[in-house]
């Protein structure tokens, strides 16, 4: 079984020099609200959010988005992949882990982040710091999510004997996931039997990610199976084949224009990689067609990487109306399909 899950941005109104008129706005929020809890009706098995700033999305932060939505829905799965740790204090991410669990009655999927250079250097990150808080932060989590109380004495947050409340309704801990780009972080994952999830890359290359991971799992003394492993991938589905070609052509034309404009960024951050270094947008990324095409295409990779996990970004920032229209042909054609690979 594939396990089928929304990956969502929610899409900005507007842009830089366009300002939206707040009431439409408010009934974008609204109108995701509602998508988002059909599609537990649909049989998705959860929705990950993504977290980003400073433009293209309304997703700063995305924990409340969680909390809303918890009181909508009863059985999907909610999460972040991923909070961007390096923005906040160790304890603050663990009483929201905590809270929210609580608030979506044992639903919560933790998984966190390091973040994108372009937004770090919005807040005169490096790269270099942003891994060394990630690092440091998660240390604070796995502790807190065992001991009830919390000492602690590094580089950036120092405290002694805090009491992190409240503790999450799953124990030990909520499901953990971290998004990887390379087999060394694949590595780093396995040994704290953290789940991971990435895209962007072709399927051969995921495949040596993944089993960088198994490799680490089994040195570790346990079995990485299907379960451990998500792939994301842009999908961009219509009624017709001509249609969506017609709809991947707007999502590909957004996407080089956002890659453009990431590339200027980059400019700001010394050690940001190159904009071909890390990771290649390869052309496994993008899955088009009418749902029948598409659920074999995800099917074929899945099993090539040997995820369990299938994270859909559905037509990828296009009007309300079009992605609604992508989760119901998912959720109607695709997922029967996906749950009895």
């Amino acid at each position: 079984m594939i396990k089928p899950w929304v990956f969502e941005f929610l899409p900005e109104l507007g842009g830089p020099s366009v300002e939206p008129d707040p009431r439409d706005v408010a009934s974008l929020f609204t109108r995701y609200l509602d998508l988002w809890a059909r599609d537990e009706t649909l049989g998705f098995e959860g929705i990950f959010f993504s977290e980003h700033h400073f433009g293209r999305s309304y997703s700063p932060s995305p924990n409340l988005l969680i909390a809303a939505l918890a009181q909508r829905t009863k059985t999907l799965r909610l999460g972040v992949m991923g909070v961007v740790l390096p923005y906040y204090h160790p304890a603050r991410v663990v009483e929201e882990i905590g809270l929210l669990d609580h608030l979506t009655g044992g639903r919560l999927e933790i998984g966190t982040a390091i973040g994108v250079p372009q937004e770090l250097s919005r807040f005169n990150m490096t790269m270099a710091e942003a891994r060394e808080r990630n690092d440091e932060i998660v240390a604070v989590i796995d502790a807190a999510l065992t001991d009830r109380i919390v000492s602690h004495n590094g580089k950036y947050f120092s405290f002694s004997n805090l009491r992190i409340l409240p503790r999450p309704l799953q124990q030990p801990s909520p499901p953990r996931w971290t998004t990887v780009v390379s087999a060394e972080s694949a590595r780093r994952a396995a040994r704290r039997r953290i789940k991971i999830s990435t895209g962007f890359n072709s399927a051969s290359v995921i495949k040596r990610i993944f089993d960088a991971y198994r490799e680490a799992a089994d040195a570790a003394g346990y079995h990485a199976g299907p379960e451990c492993f998500a792939l994301r991938r842009r999908v961009t589905l219509a009624p017709t084949t001509e249609q969506a070609r017609l709809y991947a052509q707007a999502v590909t034309d957004r996407l080089k224009s956002f890659v453009a404009e990431d590339e200027r960024l980059n400019t700001n951050v010394p050690d940001a990689p190159a904009p071909t270094g890390g990771f290649a947008l390869s052309d496994d990324e993008f899955i088009t067609g009418t749902p029948k095409d598409a659920a074999h295409n995800i099917i074929a990779q899945c099993r090539a990487v040997g995820a369990g996990h299938f994270l859909g970004v559905l037509n990828y920032c296009a009007p309300v109306d079009e992605v609604a229209q992508a989760h119901e042909l998912f959720g109607r054609e695709i997922i029967p399909l996906l749950r009895a690979a």
